[in-house]
């Protein structure tokens, strides 16, 4: 019941009408009626499905319903009068005494007179009886429960709602009529017993139940529940005897039980939630649990005496849980017993069959081998109605069928299901993207065939075979549902009909059975009840019924009137004329519409008499044409000609368009309307050579003109004009309504090029355009895909002589430099003033591709002094490019031309403070020390032969710092915006530097460092001058990590990359700090190098340059003092060994030892090698790894060895590689197994640092194991926290 199961279902028949049939906002939509079924559900409150499952079993108990209903006013008081002044209030909670941690409800109580939860149940009982909507709220009822809105959405357990709620009514109706009714109907009796086997006394105690709590774990059906729980005895033998009374001992005895009074409703509880005390978390049993739909409780009784028919029950309501232990989704399964619906078949077996193919006949006789997948999916798929079924569903219906799941039989051997059905694809195909599965002999038919009286097949034929029922005489017809067994699925606000064998599906499965309610067979309803609602419901209540569905059908009325209600815009003839191929306004200004609201369910005769009289007097025939604006204008469609017909069925809708005429012309101009003839919007272009002309005029965007008439550019180029040409139109006719001569040309735009794209042609903007050819003269524009907005150029022969005009086969290009040769210059002026944050102003400035930059940046000042009326001086700005990130860009070079500075026509420069790089001259930024942030870089411009130290000098005076330029030096900015490497060669000028426009330098404090020089931190063990002992316990002490590194900061040594591992010794010898260092040679000093602040490995090799060894600048390394010389060989591994003290969890102290693995980097040549220094036997030797990041120990034992599939040879076992990856500085433990049987490595202090680690864990990831279980089940959303469940009832005398 989490998230979107909490979600009300969408009700039958509720979805809204379109936005587009309906204008007239009106009142809240009604509830629907009722559907199909003639049964009322229940809405969703977010978390109240397992209360509406609940209440529907109880409405359909009509014992208990006619009992509730026998309460009248006289007894429960009334509602009007629980707010009455004076009423005191008295609350009781009941809670469940059984499990009180389980739930909660509230009930609240006002007046000790007015029982207000009977009182809202029989009113909710008499709505879903008697008023006609499609679901019933609850809200009435939980408001005396005391719930609010949060409460609502809480789950909670429909077993513990049946015991509360039923506590609840019992203190209710106290001192009423009814305070008994509950024990009536539910209350029952056991006996529990214990027999003394030795004396034969037997001890007796009565226990009552309103319902059975019976068990699923481990048990296949109900009856064997019910065997176990009242058959079978529990002895008390061995260590478990029993005291008896009589004999006064400890004696063997046995404990039975059997029930002694049977109530006529018996309600079994299942026991489907059970908790895993291995992995400490809840689960629900989901395997086959059969129930039967009538049960003999005779044998689980105490007194047998009587006919068959007092111990009969029958099965009348089925609970069910959908989903798993921490939330789900339940409804209800109800038969319907005084038969108040109306039962249809479900709707996949209610649709007309066609006759059964022979293939198909076979399937449904030949029983299915349970081992065979493919025998067993071609029944399933076969014998489905729809004769093909959903992928995703296959594996459900198997589970249902045959009681096992594919993965579990068959996923080992035969693979995932769908990729099964693939591979078989001669005896399945797949249809619908992949998605349904049908028998290629015998596909889904489109249409079915309804003549010939065909009886419709069950899809439960191989399960009726299978428990080998009796056959109809056509093999797989199924018999009638008889009339008293009418079952419906309640599911909240949905009801369907079901037959009785759907029951079945629920024995298994996340979806299954959880409460089960069965009524003494020898209940008969009387014949007055059947199919009776108002059966002995209080006439009050029939009344209240009455009137809710007398409002409820005015408020429907008035709604569907609303949402009838269109509004129709009305076109009037006399207001338009024919223009262009289009309808077109003559006044605008006067208003060309009319909007009328009408009821679409009227016919088009009652809308045309409405126009009539709106537009009295009106001459002549009307007719109502469907119209639409377009671009062009108003276009004319269907005509509605038929009077008879509603406007809903003529498919007028919400804001649709009619035109009022008298279906011939306009204005005396003829109309030809329907799509074909739908106006198209094309902009005629043609030369305009004009050479007087004003360069103003040029600034100007260049577009489309408003009006028909044409509005010509003032400067050579182009002019343009829209005009509307009907669609059914030829290109002919086009040219002759344009006034052309029959030798001009009509040419389309070039779609595969932009029009004024820059750099083409001398002005920077050029287009083609492509001539029509002879034939295209007779196509219309609709058959040319000429569409709104699509240029047309028309040009004369004599166009040519014009250098705007060019003709290369079909193709005109076309130069328009009144189009593209401008450029905008922004001027920000609160830059340049400092006053507040003013609009940039902006201009257009006439430019080709030769014009220089300086006459560009003059012509902007003039016009912004003009516009600013300030005067500005030219030598101080500069213009600017800027990115598509906003970010300004070097100042252009005034000296060149806009070609040659690589700057686009038609795009913006931005006019700054500053002066302009020459051609000479480089323009940087720089900033000191750091990386500088957006807009705080300073800039520079030098000169391109300046060396960097030039540039370092002219920068250092820019900023006014004092020092030689050897106390600082320049490095670049990184592509992540980070300072980066330095410019080592200071002497040369900064092209070689590949140091461009535009680029940022750092000026960074220190002397440049040497070329190839490396700069090393060096460091060395605490006390290194002392012993060498003590240097390795504090190298183990580093390793075990159980302390920090006990490595102190000895300084840093600057050394060439070329320099050798000896010279690198003597280098750091010298160091002050390592004054006192005494080694007779650099053997007698051992170099580590440092990562992560651990020991990595020896540098080994006493001549290998450090470039070779691969340390680079800035690496850490260690020095060590050595007792004896060293000279590692590359294959020799330096190990810290160990071995551990017989029967203690501690070890002698560690010893260097050096492994020689060139040969043989096997386990067993290190424990040889290990053996040969302790003199041991290499057998008895147990080796082990020490991990110091978790505090654990790695035993090393032989692997089984790989072979390789293509060379087939074995692979040698290496400790240098995985799993163990042995270096230098590795501890291995040692055990001596002839004398030590602890094979535990793991000290006192090694387990204490485990689980610290283990609780640093805990505390920041929080219960990993828990998060990750839920995520493996599915349950991605945190869980709510459980509430518990009470009733608060006033108290009754």
């Amino acid at each position: 019941m989490f998230g979107n199961l909490f979600v009300e279902e969408e009700e039958e028949g509720s979805s809204s009408i379109s936005s587009k049939g309906r204008v007239l906002k009106g009142p809240e939509e009604p509830p629907p009626p009722r559907g199909r079924s003639n049964l009322c559900g229940i809405k969703n409150q977010g978390g109240t499905c397992y209360l509406n499952s609940l209440l529907q079993t109880l409405l359909f108990t009509p014992e208990f319903r006619e009992e509730l209903f026998s309460l009248g006013p006289e007894e429960l008081g009334r509602l009007e009068d629980k707010d009455k002044p004076g009423t005191k209030e008295s609350v009781t909670n009941v809670t469940n005494q059984c499990n009180g941690d389980s739930l909660s409800l509230t009930e609240h109580i006002l007046c000790e007179q007015v029982r207000v939860i009977p009182l809202q149940l029989q009113r909710l009982f008499a709505r879903l009886l008697l008023v006609d909507h499609q679901s019933a709220t609850t809200a009435d009822l939980t408001d005396s429960f005391g719930w609010n809105s949060t409460e609502g959405t809480n789950q909670q357990d429909v077993q513990e709602l049946n015991r509360i709620l039923f506590s609840a009514l019992e203190h209710s109706l106290v001192g009423t009529r009814g305070s008994a009714f509950i024990n009536r109907l539910y209350h029952g009796t056991i006996v529990n017993s214990i027999v003394c086997k030795e004396c034969g006394n037997v001890s007796q105690r009565q226990e009552d139940f309103l319902d059975l709590t019976v068990c699923v774990c481990g048990v296949s059906s109900l009856e064997e529940a019910l065997w176990n729980m009242f058959v079978e005895e529990e002895l008390f033998e061995g260590n478990n005897l029993y005291r008896c009374a009589q004999c006064n001992k400890l004696v063997t005895a046995a404990k039975s039980a059997k029930m002694k009074k049977l109530p006529p409703f018996i309600t079994m509880s299942l026991l489907r939630f059970s908790f895993d005390f291995t992995k400490c978390e809840r689960y629900k049993e989901t395997g086959r649990y059969s129930f039967p739909l009538s049960i003999n409780l005779r044998p689980f009784c105490e007194q047998t005496e009587g006919d068959d028919s007092d111990y009969s029950y029958e099965l009348f309501s089925v609970i069910i849980h959908k989903g798993g232990c921490y939330g789900g989704h339940y409804h209800v399964y109800i038969k319907d017993i005084d038969q108040l619906g109306q039962w249809e078949p479900p709707e996949e077996e209610s649709k007309p069959k066609t006759k059964k193919k022979i293939s198909e006949a076979k399937v449904c006789e030949s029983k299915p081998q349970e081992d065979d997948p493919l025998s067993i999916l071609s029944v399933i798929v076969g014998q489905d109605p729809s004769k093909s079924v959903l992928v995703d569903q296959l594996g459900q219906k198997l589970m249902d069928r045959f009681g096992f799941s594919w993965n579990k039989k068959f996923k080992k051997q035969y693979g995932a299901i769908g990729k099964f059905l693939q591979s078989h694809g001669d005896t399945f195909i797949m249809m619908s993207g992949g998605t349904r599965v049908a028998l290629k002999t015998n596909p889904p038919s489109p249409v079915t065939d309804p003549s010939g009286p065909e009886n419709p097949q069950s899809a439960d034929c191989a399960l009726t075979q299978q428990h080998e029922a009796t056959e109809a005489p056509t093999g797989c017809d199924q018999e009638a549902e008889p009339e008293s067994s009418h079952w419906f699925d309640l599911n909240d606000s949905a009801v369907t009909a079901i037959r009785e064998s759907d029951i079945e599906k629920q024995f298994q499965g996340k979806e299954s059975a959880y409460m089960l309610f069965y009524r003494r067979a020898q209940l008969h309803r009387p014949t007055q009840a059947l199919n009776n609602p108002q059966y002995k419901v209080p006439p009050e209540l029939i009344q209240m019924a009455q009137e809710e569905n007398i409002k409820m059908q005015q408020i429907r009325e008035e709604f569907e009137s609303t949402s009838n209600t269109i509004e129709l815009h009305l076109h009037l003839a006399p207001l338009y004329r024919l223009e262009n191929g289009a309808l077109q306004a003559v006044c605008k200004e006067q208003g060309d519409t009319s909007t009328l609201s009408f009821d679409r369910r009227k016919t088009v005769g009652d809308l045309r008499l409405t126009i009539y009289q709106m537009q009295d007097p009106w001459d002549g025939d009307m007719a109502l044409t469907v119209a639409k604006s377009l671009p062009a204008g108003l276009h004319l469609y269907n005509t509605l000609t038929d009077d008879e017909v509603s406007l809903y069925s003529a498919g007028i809708t919400n804001n649709t368009a009619l035109f009022v005429w008298n279906g011939k012309e306009v204005c005396g101009a003829p109309v030809l309307t329907g799509a074909e003839w739908e106006p198209v919007l094309l902009t005629v272009v043609r030369p305009s050579l004009c050479p007087d002309a004003e360069d103003d005029m040029d600034l100007e965007e260049p577009g489309l003109t408003n009006g028909r008439g044409p509005r010509e550019s003032q400067a050579p180029g182009l002019r343009k004009e829209a005009r509307g040409f009907a669609g059914g139109a030829t290109l002919g006719e086009v040219k002759q309504a344009l006034g052309e001569p029959k030798e001009s040309l009509l040419c389309q735009e070039h779609k595969g090029r932009r029009r004024a794209e820059p750099g083409a042609g001398e002005g920077g903007g050029a287009s083609g355009w492509r001539v029509f050819p002879p034939d295209d003269m007779h196509r219309t524009l609709k058959e040319l895909s000429l569409k709104d907005g699509d240029a047309l150029l028309v040009l004369e022969p004599q166009s040519f002589d014009s250098s705007v005009f060019s003709l290369n086969g079909d193709v005109v290009t076309v130069t328009t430099p009144s189009d593209c040769r401008w450029l905008q210059v922004e001027h920000q002026p609160s830059i340049r003033q400092g006053l507040k944050e003013e609009e940039p102003k902006k201009v257009k400035v006439l430019a080709t591709g030769n014009t220089l930059l300086s006459d560009v940046k003059q012509r902007a000042l003039e016009k912004i002094q003009e516009l600013e009326q300030q005067t500005l001086e030219g030598a101080e700005y500069c213009l600017r490019q800027v990115d598509c990130a906003g970010k300004l860009l070097p100042p252009v070079c005034e000296e060149q031309s806009v070609r040659e500075a690589g700057v686009r026509l038609m795009t913006t420069l931005t006019l700054c403070r500053g002066r302009a790089p020459e051609a000479s001259q480089l323009f940087l930024s720089f900033s000191v020390g750091a990386a500088p942030s957006a807009g705080a870089e300073m800039d520079i411009i030098v000169e391109k032969t300046c060396t960097a130290k030039e540039c370092l000098k002219l920068m250092l005076d820019a900023v006014g710092l004092d020092g030689k330029c050897t106390s600082w030096h320049l490095r670049r900015l990184d592509w992540c915006e980070e300072v980066g490497e330095p410019l080592m060669d200071e002497d040369a000028p900064l092209p070689e530097l590949k140091i461009s426009n535009g680029e940022t330098l750092i000026i960074t404090e220190g002397q440049l460092p040497p070329k190839g020089f490396l700069k090393l931190c060096v460091r060395s063990f605490v006390g290194v001058g002392a012993v060498n002992g003590s240097a390795e316990e504090s190298h183990h002490a580093s390793l075990c990590g159980c302390s920090s590194p006990p490595l102190w900061d000895a300084g840093c040594a600057e050394i060439s990359d070329e320099a050798t591992l000896d010279e690198l010794k003597t280098q750091v010898m010298t160091l002050p700090a390592l004054s006192d260092l005494c080694a007779p040679t650099t053997a007698f000093m051992r170099v580590w190098q440092v990562e992560g602040k651990r020991l990595a490995r020896v540098l080994r090799g006493s001549q290998l340059t450090l470039r070779k060894l691969k340390l680079t600048s800035g690496t850490d390394i260690c020095v060590q003092q050595l007792l004896k010389e060293e000279d590692l060989g590359p294959k020799e591994v330096l190990l810290n060994v160990k071995i551990g003290v017989p029967g203690e969890s501690r070890y002698y102290p560690s010893e260097e030892l050096t492994w020689d693995a060139s040969k043989d980097p096997s386990p067993r040549s290190l424990r040889t090698c290990l053996a040969a220094h302790y003199g041991l036997s290499p057998d008895s030797l147990l080796l082990a790894k020490f991990q110091p990041e978790k505090h654990a120990w790695e035993e090393i034992s032989s692997w089984n060895q790989q072979v390789s599939k293509k060379k087939k040879k074995k692979r040698t076992e290496s400790l240098l590689g995985a799993p163990f990856h042995l270096k230098d500085g590795d501890t291995i433990g040692i055990k001596n197994l002839l004398i030590d049987n602890n094979r535990d490595f793991c000290t006192t202090e090694e387990k204490l640092c485990q689980q610290r680690l283990k609780e640093q864990a805990e505390t920041k990831k929080g219960d990993f194991s828990c998060s990750e279980q839920k995520k493996k089940s599915g349950q991605t959303k945190s869980r709510k926290p459980e509430v518990g469940l009470s009733i608060s009832v006033g108290e009754f005398r």
